[in-house]
């Protein structure tokens, strides 16, 4: 799918989800949101999370057990020298984080995504 960058997005959104950027630990608001709500794609609007996947890892930057289905394609990226899964909007190719197998039950995984391509919406 071809890359259609939102013009809205800030320089560091650019950076992160169409140059493969990480920001700052710590850095996103959305590590403390506790909302009842969904996470959506900064770029193109789609829905890729709901509240209920997300928990605290520790990394730095908000993490969740599961997205919604269907809604990511993955690559492997050898970026620090070993093989990660990096995984990307499906709908508009931006890129959000990476998935590990350090999660908690009862899937194991992490989808440990960068804040800035996320937006919070709480549940009406």
């Amino acid at each position: 799918m071809a890359k259609e960058i939102n013009i809205n997005l800030t320089s560091e959104q650019r950076k992160v989800m169409f140059d493969e950027g990480t920001e700052r630990p710590w850095s996103s608001e959305l590590n403390n949101e506790k909302r009842e709500g969904g996470y959506y794609c900064a770029n193109c609007g789609i829905k890729l999370f709901d509240s209920s996947a997300k928990y605290d890892s520790g990394s730095g930057w908000p993490s969740f057990s599961e997205s919604l289905p269907d809604v990511f394609e993955t690559k492997t990226d050898y970026l620090l020298g070993y093989a990660r899964t990096e995984y990307h909007c499906k709908n508009c190719g931006a890129h959000h984080g990476h998935i590990f197998d350090d999660g908690p039950a009862p899937t194991g995984k992490r989808f440990c995504n960068n804040g800035i391509c996320l937006i919070f919406k709480e549940k009406e």
